[in-house]
């Protein structure tokens, strides 16, 4: 039989389990919000735990806070950040507006393991209090911000930027491998100029390279923050300092330029940094959804598709079908960015929900933009390791293929004007016949000037 202790609030007592270190306020959430058992992720269990040590800082050099419990809440946070205690952050994802619920659960569990540090027992707040002092000069409504903020910052340095790097340093090399690859262009899906194999992987890489400057440019706003808001912005019960020793600490333990935000009203009545980061994975998401479609078009067959292209083979792709091989990475990497427009759906809807001082829906907010930055990150390394890296070029149909293009007619322009050369690319359609032999029949041109005319080479 499970154990408990009481634990009390404001409200009144709470059964507790007795091995537990979050209190009462933690333990109403639990039992008000059993909704999906998803929980916010250790990035952002992490960046408030940070948030909570550089606080305690603050508060210990303005001369607000005790120092043995300064050093007591510090040392607690220190053994969060290093992962110690992730299953003492039980809020589920969809929780109380704001964050109340995570911003008790990390204040109570600091508070309770503080105490044990300082020689006393776990949920006696009378050592160290979870409202009066690891709480001290905070508030939800400026340290959820500042979570979100700190935690996806620091998961686009150490997650999504590497994977992002990774996959442009392959697509450059596939880009040089299949340079010198010549084969039918296609727009609309129908016949279009030569291209070059590795221009389509330029492409690609251009599109990467693109979505990554403007997240790197956005990160810019994620560094702004308006821890020292408090309440509603106004710095209440805060000191003149704390603001700026704090963020100087979380700059510190982050290696991230993190200052202070000149408008803390701004920072506490919107979500705009988060906003920012949302769309531009979203919008990684859509150029990733494209390159998946492209290269899942480009390898159809074996015998009956394009295949063009020759992806490697990872697992057995049919349950009734021997033999049958799946584009299954590919396929992951869609539904990864599928999510990922979804999320940001997510967030631009809880954004919308921002009223006067505050944001009520920033948990959401913070969930589904750590959650897009991880999968993408986790779906980028496994295509460019797993797939990318591997794709090789099937240069016998991609040669078919461009015989047969009836676009090549385009380089005749010059030569018969566009009506004349419409006219031969429909009878080339009709009669089966490849363009070249049918300029040779109709005596307009030599064999060898049919041949230069028609070179795909020329045409790039």
């Amino acid at each position: 039989m499970d154990k408990f202790r009481i634990a009390r609030d404001t409200l009144g007592e709470v059964r507790v389990p007795e091995d537990a270190y979050y209190g009462a306020q933690t333990q109403r959430a639990v039992e008000n919000f059993p909704i999906s058992g998803l929980r916010l992720p250790f990035s952002f269990i992490k960046a408030q735990a940070i948030i909570k040590a550089g606080a305690a800082y603050a508060n210990k050099e303005c001369g607000v806070l005790d120092n043995q419990k300064a050093e007591g809440i510090i040392k607690a946070a220190d053994e969060v950040i290093a992962g110690k205690w992730n299953e003492q952050f039980v809020v589920d994802a969809y929780q109380a507006g704001a964050g109340t619920s995570q911003n008790m659960n990390i204040n109570e569990v600091l508070a309770s393991r503080a105490a044990e540090i300082l020689g006393g027992k776990r949920g006696d707040y009378s050592i160290v209090h979870p409202n009066d002092d690891v709480n001290m000069s905070q508030s939800t409504n400026d340290t959820i911000p500042t979570a979100i903020q700190v935690s996806v910052a620091d998961q686009l340095h150490k997650t999504l930027y590497p994977a992002l790097n990774k996959l442009l340093d392959v697509l450059e090399e596939k880009e040089k491998e299949f340079h010198g690859v010549i084969k039918a262009g296609r727009t609309h899906l129908q016949d279009a100029v030569p291209i070059r194999l590795g221009s389509e992987f330029k492409g690609y890489r251009g599109a990467i390279e693109s979505v990554k400057h403007a997240l790197e440019h956005t990160e810019a706003s994620l560094y702004l923050l308006g821890l020292g808001g408090n309440a509603v912005g106004t710095g209440i019960n805060a000191h003149k300092d704390y603001a700026d020793l704090a963020i100087k600490e979380i700059a510190k333990r982050t290696g991230l330029p993190f200052s202070k935000s000149e408008n803390t009203y701004a920072f506490m009545q919107n979500t705009n940094a988060a906003i920012r980061v949302s769309g531009h994975l979203k919008e990684l998401a859509i150029h990733l959804i494209k390159i998946s479609s492209d290269l899942r078009l480009l390898s159809s067959g074996p015998r009956t598709g394009l295949a063009e292209l020759t992806l490697p083979a990872v697992q057995p792709g049919s349950s009734i079908m021997p033999g049958k091989i799946n584009p299954v990475i590919l396929e992951n990497l869609y539904m990864i960015c599928s999510q990922v427009i979804g999320n940001d759906t997510c967030v631009t809807t809880a954004a919308i929900g921002s009223q006067l001082e505050i944001n009520p829906m920033m948990p959401v907010i913070g969930f589904n933009v750590l959650q897009s930055i991880t999968i993408l990150s986790n779906g980028i390394m496994i295509f460019t390791e797993k797939c990318l890296k591997e794709i090789t070029a099937n240069k016998k149909n991609i040669e078919a293929w461009l015989n047969q293009s009836l676009s090549l007619v385009t380089a005749l322009n010059p030569h018969i004007g566009y009506e004349k050369a419409a006219a031969l690319a429909k009878e080339s359609f009709e009669t089966g016949k490849i363009l070249k032999d049918l300029l040779i029949e109709k005596k307009l041109f030599s064999p060898d000037e049919a041949e230069r005319i028609l070179d795909p080479k020329s045409m790039i």
